[in-house]
């Protein structure tokens, strides 16, 4: 049995790691370099195109952790100590007067001269209104200091941060009214086969609704992609030929099925007449077959059709290339291993992405794991990695990709 992270062999079948390394390489040999600048509110899903460098120290002074007193313990000796003066948040204090302390409430500068806050649970107030604290007190403490946080020139966010609303809120914090980020990456989704209907039309004999085109957009549009939905291409060549043709101001045509030797592969044909074409087998399962090339040098990717096999190749291989073409250095998605709830008898030769959720601390697998069933990844969770030439009995660890990840 292989232990977690060492792969079996693969014979003639590309492995997964070799596929994503060339989608990189190819990705970062045409980045996307036109940038825009947007107001805070609007980069939520978008890449950073520049480092963001503080411009002030945060906190800006030393501030009060706490509701309670500031005082200097230098002048404290165990005596109640008279109030000398209020500070809220948003006040400028006065220097703290000798021999007394000031009450301060959380987030307000702490007065000149002061060097303690003690939290107002263990201070008593006397009936003169002095104080008097009944713990130990030390320097600094409750205190936040100056550039706590950041400080003047510091590397806060570098170039290809993806930006959520932890980003956008400390951003909004450093005073930024806005970012310049990377272009969005416009990304033409097509359909192939005459099998192939949408939804809320008839569905005529052999015919299937397409379901692969819905979820790539909507995929799409969540990594921060600019869609353009080509539709369905017939099984037609001067059709295809016509409407790749209309696709030169995109940065990479998304295709789902019919890509391979096939006399009737127009999709192929097409790309191999004005392009070129490579058909990689990979040791992967579902979704062996994986197609990369050009169109009149418009990048390529062609997924297989099968509605799972579509869903795992794009979340394994063309998510990060999509994501490094924007600068994000960090594509993987998160991994972490857990005990397995299922048995896995028989090791095949390609790797297994199963769909799979977390029940009691222990990865389950949908019933049917066929490339065809998409109801699969609406119930599941996760995908759970089997390695390639490995069994599996209950409780043997198994590695687990969460799907909040790979949607996001």
């Amino acid at each position: 049995m292989n232990p977690v992270g060492k792969p079996g062999k693969t014979g003639s079948l590309m492995p997964v790691e070799v596929a994503l390394a060339r989608l990189l390489e190819m990705a970062e040999a045409s980045p996307i370099v036109e940038h825009e600048y947007l107001p805070l509110a609007q980069v939520e899903g978008r890449v950073l195109a520049e480092d963001l460098v503080s411009t002030l120290d945060l906190p800006p002074w030393p501030n009060s952790a706490m509701d309670g007193y500031a005082l200097n313990l230098s002048d404290w000796a165990g005596e109640p100590l008279p109030v000398s003066q209020k500070v809220f948040a948003g006040q400028s204090p006065e220097a703290l007067k000798p021999g007394t302390c000031a009450r301060i409430f959380t987030g307000a500068p702490i007065p000149p001269g002061a060097n303690c806050v003690e939290m107002q649970e263990n201070a008593d107030v006397q009936s003169d209104g002095s104080v008097r604290f009944v713990e130990a007190l030390k320097i600094g403490q409750n205190i936040r200091p100056q550039g706590q946080e950041t400080t003047v020139g510091e590397l806060i966010l570098p170039a290809g941060t993806r930006l959520g609303p932890i980003e956008q809120g400390l951003s909004a914090s450093l005073g930024c009214a806005g970012l310049k980020v990377v272009r969005k990456v416009r990304v033409a989704v097509i359909s192939t086969g005459d099998e192939l209907v949408e939804p809320g039309q008839p569905l005529g004999p052999g015919q299937i609704y397409n379901s692969n085109r819905v979820l790539l957009c909507s995929w799409l549009l969540r990594l921060g992609c600019e869609v353009i939905d080509a539709g369905i291409l017939p099984d037609d060549l001067a059709t295809t030929r016509a409407r790749l043709g209309e696709l030169q101001n995109v940065d990479l045509i998304l295709s789902t099925g019919g890509v391979s030797v096939g006399e009737a592969d127009f999709l192929g044909i097409a790309l191999r007449e004005e392009g070129e074409l490579a058909l990689w087998k990979l040791a992967i399962k579902p979704g062996k077959p994986l197609t990369f090339g050009h169109f009149r040098n418009v990048p390529v990717i062609g997924l297989p059709g099968n509605p799972a096999s579509t869903l795992v190749t794009f979340a394994l291989l063309a998510r990060p290339y999509l994501l490094r073409r924007q600068g994000v250095r960090d594509v993987e998605p998160l991994k972490f291993p857990v005990p397995a709830g299922f048995t896995w008898p028989v090791a095949g030769n390609r790797r297994e992405y199963l769909r799979g959720r977390l029940e009691q601390g222990r990865a389950t697998i949908y019933r049917n794991q066929s490339s065809g069933v998409l109801r699969s990844a609406a119930w599941a969770d996760g995908l759970v990695e089997v390695l390639e030439g490995r069994t599996l009995n209950v409780g043997d660890e198994v590695v687990f990709i969460p799907l909040s990840d790979l949607l996001g």
